[in-house]
């Protein structure tokens, strides 16, 4: 083989090189481990220097606070006082222009009102004072009347110190009459459970002066025609485990005249009547005399019957 032969062969040996020749990569080298920087030396100018302090920006001093009026009052608030809605509700019919304060619309957030002012939500007068519910369970010896003489109590006796707010019992009741008995200062809620048209019912043990006939228990329960009126009779019956004289009536009045207006109608006096159910509301935990607030859920319920 000639010299030029042999140099036109690949992967032949460098001349001269005492080892074969390899394709393999070589392997990256090592990195070196890195120490701890090196603090830099301090030099005598350096400790000459004063040390670097920092301090907070100065602040622009914020402006009093305007006194409170004690006259006057956010619109939102005016509203969610008078139990119309929250204010967050509120200020979406403010926003929505269904609010007037003396006959002109108002859509401005924050809007103040004084007390004398008259604001209109959305087609009501409102007023500014919480709503309150009371369920009382009344004892005898008090009424819900005020000319009946000094020597009866009236039932707002026995909530004083509940609240500021001007209370007035829902119907009447007389002095020999107990039981629940709502109160409040709540007109629209006064109103619908003094209709006639309203439609919850109440319960009442009622104690006559002899027993009840059952013949004359049968025509209360088909609802006797007392003046021309026909009186609407839910449910009439002997309490369980008493003498037949003690008669439980459920019906929608919340006037106890009506009540024993019924029982005198067929020759029977009463001697006590004892309201043992409001409107889906009990005695229960509430010992005669004692009272206490609804609560959120039992609002909500006597609203929506």
């Amino acid at each position: 083989m000639t010299n030029r032969e042999g140099s036109n062969k690949r992967g032949g040996s460098r001349p001269g090189s005492g080892r074969p020749s390899s394709n393999k990569p070589k392997p990256a080298m090592a990195k070196r481990a890195q120490g701890p920087k090196k603090a830099k030396p301090t030099t005598a100018s350096d400790k000459d220097k004063p040390a670097k302090t920092y301090s907070k920006p100065a602040t622009t001093p914020k402006a009093p606070k305007a006194p409170k009026n004690p006259d006057e009052i956010r619109l939102n608030k005016y509203i969610a006082n008078s139990g119309m809605c929250s204010r967050r509700d509120a200020d979406i019919y403010i926003q929505s222009g269904n609010v007037k304060v003396n006959g002109v619309p108002v859509t401005e957030m924050g809007y103040k009102v004084k007390i004398g002012d008259v604001v209109n939500f959305d087609g009501s007068l409102i007023t500014p004072e919480k709503k309150e519910y009371i369920l009382l369970n009344k004892p005898k010896n008090f009424t819900t009347a005020f000319d009946e003489g000094a020597e009866l109590r009236n039932v707002l006796e026995l909530v004083k110190g509940a609240t500021t707010s001007k209370m007035t019992a829902v119907g009447r009741m007389d002095k020999n009459t107990t039981g629940l008995l709502l109160i409040t200062n709540d007109n629209d809620m006064i109103t619908k459970f003094t209709q006639t048209s309203q439609k919850s019912s109440k319960i009442y043990q009622v104690s006559l002066d002899k027993n009840l006939k059952y013949e004359d228990l049968e025509k209360i329960s088909k609802g006797p025609m007392i003046e021309e009126h026909k009186i609407f009779v839910e449910e009439v019956s002997y309490v369980e485990d008493q003498p037949k004289s003690e008669v439980g009536l459920k019906l929608k009045t919340s006037n106890v005249k009506v009540v024993r207006t019924i029982f005198e109608h067929f020759g029977y006096d009463v001697l006590r009547i004892d309201r043992v159910a409001f409107a889906g509301l009990t005695k229960k935990n509430l010992p005669r005399g004692n009272w206490r607030f609804l609560t959120d859920q039992e609002i909500i319920n006597l609203k929506n019957m």
